[in-house]
C-alpha cells in the first residue's frame, strides 16, 4: 500500500513531503521514588521519544530522555525551538507528515480532524469526499514511521525490558538502537526484518508499545492558514483524480 501511495503523491504537491514525525514510549527502569513523573498513559515508567524518519525507514532525528508523562506537543516544541538540538527543520516549501497531537505549524502537515483516518476505517467503505480521501493517503504515509518504530522494537528486545542501568546509560542504549537501525537499513539489503516489512506493505511489527495516535486530541495551537490551504489543495486534487482509489 505504501509504495502505491508514494506513486500517487508524485502527481500532486505531496511530493514536497520529506518525512514523518511521531512519538513512541520506550520502557524506562526508574527507582520507585522517581517513577511518578515517568508514568504515561500505560501506567508504567517510560521515556517519551520523538523521532523523524524518511520514507526509506531511516531515522533522521531522535529526541530521547523525556519522561513518559510529557505531552507530545511539549517534546516537539522543545525539539524545534532549541538550537542545540539541531532539529532538521523543513526547507521552504517542504513539510513533514504529523498527526493531530502536534501543533499545526508551517512545515508540518496534519490530517483533517474529526474525519475518518485510520486504514481500518476504510476497509469496507471507501472515502466519500475529499477530506476522507486526503486522510486515507495521509494515514498511509504516516504508517512509515509506525513501521519503523515496529522494526526497531521487534529487533531490540532491550527496549521493552530495560535493565537497571542509570538513566544516562538507558538513554545511551536507546540512542544506540536507533543508530544501529539506520546502519542495518543502509548496509544490509538482505536483512530479514526489513525484508518482511517491505514484502508486506501493510504490515506493522507488533512490538510497538503504545500503538496509539493522538488524532482526536485536537489542535492545541490553532490552524496555520498556509498549511490548511496546502491540505485543501491536495485533498481536492486527490479527490478529482477519481483513479486514486
Amino acid at each position: 500500500m505504501l509504495i502505491y501511495i508514494l506513486t500517487i503523491i508524485n502527481q500532486f504537491s505531496l511530493q514536497d513531503c520529506i518525512g514523518c514525525i511521531d512519538g513512541t514510549h520506550i520502557d524506562a527502569c526508574i527507582p520507585i521514588a522517581d517513577q511518578m513523573r515517568y508514568r504515561g498513559r500505560k501506567g508504567v515508567p517510560t521515556f517519551n521519544v520523538m523521532a523523524v524518519c524518511d520514507f526509506d525507514m531511516c531515522f533522521t532525528f531522535v529526541s530521547v530522555g523525556w519522561e513518559g508523562s510529557a505531552h507530545d506537543t511539549r517534546v516537539f516544541i522543545h525539539a524545534i525551538e532549541t538550537p542545540s538540538m539541531n532539529f532538521p527543520k523543513p526547507p521552504e516549501g517542504k513539510y513533514y507528515i504529523v498527526d493531530k497531537g502536534y501543533p499545526d505549524r508551517k512545515g508540518y502537515l496534519a490530517p483533517y480532524s474529526r474525519i475518518r483516518y485510520h486504514q481500518s476505517q476504510f476497509e469496507h467503505v471507501l472515502p466519500t469526499n475529499a477530506k476522507e480521501a486526503f486522510n486515507r493517503v495521509h494515514s498511509s504515509l504516516r504508517s512509515c514511521i509506525e513501521r519503523s518504530f515496529g522494526v526497531l522494537k521487534k529487533r531490540w528486545k532491550i527496549l521493552s525490558r530495560m535493565p537497571r542501568f542509570s538513566e544516562t546509560i538507558q538513554i545511551d542504549v536507546i540512542m544506540a538502537t536507533f543508530a544501529l537501525h539506520n546502519y542495518i537499513r543502509r548496509n544490509d539489503a538482505e536483512d530479514m526484518v526489513f525484508n518482511i516489512v517491505q514484502q508486506h506493505q501493510d504490515y506493522i511489527p507488533t512490538e510497538e508499545l503504545d500503538g496509539e495516535t493522538s488524532i482526536n486530541q485536537g489542535n492545541m495551537q490553532g490552524s496555520n492558514n498556509e498549511m490548511r490551504e496546502i491540505r485543501n489543495n491536495i485533498a481536492n486534487m486527490i479527490w478529482d483524480a477519481n483513479n486514486v482509489f
